[in-house]
């Protein structure tokens, strides 16, 4: 994703709260999220609740389900940061998938078939679904084949939130003609969290938190809890005055005046409201356009929707 342009209406210096990276582990165990590595078997609530037991807290929410089978990527915020998750449910996903095609076929056709699924598609919801079970359109973004033996297609997808790969390998079938289904699926990707970002198992969580309640040792649990604001790497943002953040974190609107510096939005974006220490004040809808915003002086800028950060007692 290209890096969106960065509009500076104010160079301005904070004294307000601390970068995220600097959290200690007791604020993350409230205000956190670990990239899990879910594993074959239980579902993904099921998985969530084991992440509850094994650090004793009160709140775990997951960002898309995957089926008790499928194995991957399942970001699970933790505390007051399970209200993020629903901004992850709409994110980009990834995954690598085993096809089995149910007989021989022709490798020119096979590719032609292909084509035909990358970009927009219908998709009819499988029986087993939690959702409404009608036509509805998904993106395909990228499909890419790795490798093919016999009748077995191993492929890389990345794809629309909602997009069911068992329908997708079903639909490839029914259009070779000779059907297909899914024989193994991982998912590699949710929103800004892969593979390579600090991705640990359940073990992993259960060792790394017997080291901190036993030894006082909370490095291995460092490595597994990550700062809520990991999960914004792909929204749009604008960084507001430590004098804003008062209003903001009561619910109120932010005003032109009170943003020091933006980046390219369109209006009706999901904004991330941030501190100038790049904390999370709160989650907005853009109201004007980030170009808009840059060159007034004033009116409204962003609906403020839903507030991460506590209330401040004072007026900083």
């Amino acid at each position: 994703m290209a890096k969106l342009q960065l509009f500076i209406k104010k160079q301005a210096e904070t004294t307000f709260g601390k970068h995220p990276s600097e959290r200690t582990i007791t604020e993350l165990l409230q205000y956190g999220i670990i990239n899990l590595d879910k594993p074959k078997g239980p579902t993904s609530h099921q998985t969530a609740d084991y992440v509850k037991k094994i650090i004793h807290t009160t709140k775990a929410g997951h960002s898309g389900t995957l089926d008790p089978q499928v194995s991957g990527v399942q970001p699970v915020a933790i505390g007051k940061a399970t209200r993020i998750a629903e901004f992850l449910l709409t994110a980009p996903k990834e995954y690598i998938c085993l096809m089995h095609i149910h007989k021989e076929f022709d490798l020119d056709k096979f590719n032609t078939v292909i084509t035909k699924f990358i970009g927009k598609i219908k998709q009819l919801p499988p029986l087993k679904s939690s959702v409404k079970r009608q036509l509805r359109e998904r993106e395909i973004y990228e499909l890419e084949i790795l490798e093919i033996k016999k009748q077995d297609v191993l492929f890389r997808v990345k794809c629309q939130a909602g997009t069911y790969i068992r329908k997708l390998c079903d639909d490839i079938g029914k259009e070779l003609g000779i059907g297909a289904h899914m024989a193994e699926l991982r998912r590699t990707q949710a929103g800004p969290f892969t593979e390579k970002d600090n991705l640990v198992t359940l073990n992993d969580l259960l060792d790394a938190h017997h080291y901190y309640t036993t030894e006082n040792n909370p490095k291995y649990l460092l490595h597994c809890i990550q700062p809520i604001e990991n999960a914004l790497k792909y929204l749009p943002k604008c960084w507001i005055f430590d004098t804003t953040i008062n209003s903001v974190t009561h619910g109120r609107d932010v005003g032109i005046p009170g943003i020091s510096k933006l980046e390219n939005f369109r209006k009706g974006e999901t904004v991330a409201i941030m501190t100038l220490n790049d904390e999370l004040v709160a989650m907005g809808e853009a109201l004007m356009s980030g170009v808009e915003i840059n060159t007034k002086q004033k009116g409204l800028a962003i609906k403020t929707k839903k507030v991460f950060m506590d209330p401040q007692e004072k007026t900083i």
